[in-house]
């Protein structure tokens, strides 16, 4: 397989693999169409060999939110241990202080759509921020505020910078309410491009850092919820957590994944560059090293093919996936 062809398939099936169908992805002017499919398969070749070596994964966790002043007032004197650490707002401007604090909640209670002490409905969230132990705590900061003047533009928040515990990490809070009148709620789809943005902002500063999902990662776990963490630590949990289904089956985010690690595999393995044969050969070891691949292996002992198929079965066309035929029948 030659170097177009190589290129050809990493970007298809690289794409499938690291980039979600509803991200935007912003491009360079088009240049020649063989330099845009180059550049294209080095940023592919270069995720690859951060997943397979497994870089440090970015964390946005969602923390809760308030339902008013009250809640979001608590919210800010913890993450800003009631004004002794530095508190940043959407303007850049740092303050410390408990003066401060509440300068910031009057600006959040009567600025744009008035919030009345106690809500119904969510009128700001909190997002923690976060990288492995050993990150510049000041980089990680800087990185959260370009990521919030993206994400966030429009949008009243403040930031607070934790290094006192094990990892340094940023608490984010944000007024759901934007100026321009709609309001924003973090779902699962957009909490996942925001670990990409965060991702690139961090690699803009020279930090290494992926935003791989866990199918991605070959990786089958289900987190456990952050109210049943901290409960538990309290001694309140009442009701124990149910054992997991010993059968229950490889998901289909997970299947898919590791098809188009399977076409990648076989791109590189049969590329003329030793480069690409080398890093075929990690890539082999990373599946195979993999929780699914591994799971699947003992579940169906000598049916390895179920979860990466074999060069016969990837020589065919992949099938489009269900909804795209049905806006055709359309």
């Amino acid at each position: 397989m030659n170097g177009p062809q190589v290129d050809g398939v990493l970007v298809q099936w690289g794409e499938r693999l690291f980039y979600s169908a509803n991200r935007i992805v912003r491009s360079p002017p088009t240049p020649r169409l063989d330099t845009l499919m180059r550049r294209k398969a080095a940023v592919i070749r270069q995720r690859i060999e951060a997943t397979v070596r497994h870089a440090p994964q970015v964390v946005v966790m969602n923390a809760g939110g308030g339902r008013g002043m009250k809640a979001i007032a608590a919210h800010f004197r913890y993450i800003s241990m009631n004004g002794r650490l530095v508190i940043e707002d959407d303007r850049g401007v740092e303050r410390t202080g408990e003066e401060a604090v509440r300068d910031l909640l009057d600006q959040w209670r009567f600025g744009g759509a008035r919030i009345e002490e106690v809500g119904h409905r969510r009128e700001a969230f909190n997002v923690m921020l976060s990288m492995p132990i050993g990150t510049n705590a000041e980089l990680l900061k800087k990185a959260v505020r370009e990521f919030a003047q993206v994400e966030l533009k429009g949008h009243r928040y403040v930031m607070v910078l934790h290094e006192h515990q094990a990892h340094p990490h940023v608490h984010l809070c944000f007024k759901c309410a934007a100026a321009t009148g709609g309001r924003l709620y973090p779902h699962k789809a957009l909490r996942h491009r925001w670990r990409e943005t965060f991702a690139e902002k961090l690699r803009g500063l020279g930090i290494e850092a992926e935003a791989t999902r866990q199918a991605v990662r070959g990786e089958q776990r289900s987190s456990e919820p952050l109210w049943r963490i901290k409960t538990r630590k309290q001694g309140l949990l009442r009701v124990q957590t149910a054992p997991a289904k010993t059968a229950s089956p490889v998901p289909r985010g997970a299947t898919d994944a590791m098809i188009s690690w399977a076409h990648i595999l076989e791109a590189l393995a049969a590329s003329g560059d030793p480069g690409d044969r080398e890093l075929a050969k990690r890539v082999s070891g990373f599946i195979r090293d993999s929780t699914v691949f591994k799971e699947s292996v003992r579940r169906r002992p000598g049916r390895e093919a179920s979860v990466i198929p074999q060069p016969a079965k990837l020589a065919q066309p992949v099938e489009p996936p269900r909804s795209m035929d049905r806006k055709r029948e359309r």
